[in-house]
């Protein structure tokens, strides 16, 4: 009997770390055809859901309601940004955004400069304002080998050359 209730407290505890690991994945891709720069973000759509409501003070669904899903998307908007080497920015779009499973997507381009990019600089602070444990993931492809920065504050910039 001791060691069933063992394994259910190590089996309940490690539940619930796991879910306390706050974490996005986000893949910058360099499409040549489209010659756009696609930004794909990837959230847990739980997280989504509590960070609605403690970002805008509402009981949030983010299944059933657009607007919740909306303000959301707008909100990541706010949070990422990419510049040139040179600082100047560049531009993202929305593109939209959809419910995946477990997951919530969040997707933006930009244009390609007319000058081919030797890096880039992007910052990412979602979400770290509501858990300082946050860590956005950002895997950057298309332009050689897959690069992988990790923001873990806000206001926080990293920069990768090509």
């Amino acid at each position: 009997m001791r060691i069933i209730v063992l394994l259910s407290v190590l089996l309940f505890s490690s539940a619930s770390l796991a879910h306390q690991l706050k974490n996005s994945v986000t893949t910058v891709l360099f499409n040549q055809r489209t010659e756009h720069i696609e930004l794909m973000h990837r959230f847990y759509l739980h997280d989504t859901e509590h960070a609605v409501e403690d970002l805008f003070g509402n009981q949030a669904d983010m299944l059933k309601h657009a607007d919740d899903q909306q303000k959301f998307a707008d909100y990541v908007a706010e949070q990422v940004a990419i510049t040139d080497p040179n600082d100047q920015p560049l531009q993202l779009s929305n593109v939209g955004f959809e419910v995946d499973g477990k997951f919530f997507w969040v997707y933006q381009e930009a244009a390609m400069p007319k000058q081919p990019l030797k890096g880039l600089k992007m910052t990412h602070g979602a979400l770290h304002e509501l858990w300082p444990a946050q860590i956005n993931m950002v895997n950057i492809e298309g332009k050689g080998k897959v690069r992988t920065l990790y923001f873990e504050r806000q206001n926080q910039w990293h920069s990768v050359t090509f």
